[in-house]
């Protein structure tokens, strides 16, 4: 039997890396510095360093991120977030967290992500920020996006969870808004080992807010300012991360190499839809998305010759129970609504070899050649 291809290969990493990572480990327990310390700051100031912002504040997980980065900027109760009706559930869930109303705006059907064209008609009174969320490692035209939202004087602010390092026109995302959310979830291009996340800003007074709320609204223990949240990463997470952030360009370019493998072995097959690059941006392949006809057979063809697929997402945010009070229906996001029950995401990590995706490439024009 072939050898098993997974969708991502975390085990592969670690071999790789093993002696450094378990060093770090045991240097986190050897002076019991588990929350807080030097080795949370050693990760904040070495991202802050790799990324080119001035300030970097770590947190539990991404998705707590988006929060305190919107408690932060104030935003509550009788206000609007807009983010794009295609993402994970934390873009949305968060709004709702702070009190805010979340509203969708449809997705680009070249791209995949935030249609930018469709975004001014989506504000009104009530829209206090714009969620763009850069998806599968590919950013959204920020540049356009922040021009709307300074011209209407609202908030732009970057959930990054799937692009550490993308850019745009040279420029990296999280860098275009207010502040830029980071996930550093084991399966991310920069991944801990459980749950991690961080905030990114060049702004120092929103810094200071975030930090303080993260904490239980104390910069000095005991000394609440305000009410907060216990949203704080642990020092062995961040000594991982201080490990992995070292190879972090190297395995881009890994993964920039496995997609053009894939470009290449899956070129011309009818029946699926190719990941486009938007021009003047690094595509950083978090995911290798592909929109397959006849999907569900194809994942089942794929499963028996040892290959793991994964959906990013089934169903558009808008149209799931949890936003049923919104009164939204397929009519209203007709791409995304008609890409739902195409789009796949193939096995990508650094460590995948050629020999594999080619292996991934010839299951599946075998089963359109059927």
């Amino acid at each position: 039997m072939s050898t098993h291809i997974p969708f991502v290969d975390l085990k592969a990493q670690y071999q790789g890396i093993r002696e450094e990572i378990d060093a770090a480990v045991s240097a986190v327990i050897s002076e019991t510095a588990f929350i807080g310390g030097k080795y949370v700051k050693q990760f904040e100031d070495g991202f802050a360093a790799a990324y080119g912002v001035s300030h970097v504040v770590s947190c539990a997980n991404g998705t707590d991120s988006l929060y305190i980065i919107m408690k932060a900027l104030g935003i509550g109760p009788g206000d609007e977030v807009i983010t794009v009706a295609n993402s994970w559930i934390s873009s949305s869930e968060t709004i709702s967290q702070t009190g805010a109303r979340p509203a969708f705006v449809d997705i680009d059907p070249v791209y995949w992500s935030m249609d930018e064209n469709l975004l001014e008609a989506a504000i009104n009174p009530a829209t206090k920020a714009v969620i763009a969320v850069h998806l599968q490692g590919q950013m959204v035209n920020i540049e356009r996006i922040a021009e709307i939202c300074a011209a209407k004087g609202i908030h732009l602010i970057e959930d990054c969870a799937q692009s550490h390092f993308s850019t745009f026109k040279g420029k990296k995302a999280g860098l275009f808004g207010i502040a830029g959310s980071f996930s550093f979830y084991p399966g991310k291009n920069l991944g801990a080992y459980g749950d991690a996340g961080a905030l990114i800003t060049n702004d120092a007074a929103l810094a200071e807010r975030c930090r303080m709320f993260a904490n239980h609204g104390a910069l000095v223990k005991h000394q609440h300012k305000i009410e907060g949240i216990n949203s704080r990463l642990d020092g062995i997470q961040a000594a991982v991360l201080s490990v992995k952030l070292k190879y972090i360009a190297n395995w881009t370019a890994q993964r920039q190499a496995a997609a053009a493998w894939y470009n290449e072995a899956l070129a011309g097959i009818d029946g699926i839809v190719l990941p486009v690059v938007r021009p003047e941006t690094e595509h950083t392949f978090h995911l290798y998305m592909i929109r397959a006809q006849r999907r569900e057979a194809l994942m089942e063809h794929l499963r028996n010759e040892g290959i793991d697929t994964a959906i990013h997402y089934p169903t558009p945010l808008p149209l799931m129970e949890a936003y049923q009070y919104l009164g939204k229906s397929a009519a209203d996001f007709p791409v995304s609504a008609g890409m739902m029950n195409e789009i796949l995401s193939l096995p990508m990590y650094p460590e995948l070899n050629r020999e594999a995706v080619a292996r991934v490439a010839a299951a599946i024009r075998s089963f359109y050649a059927k």
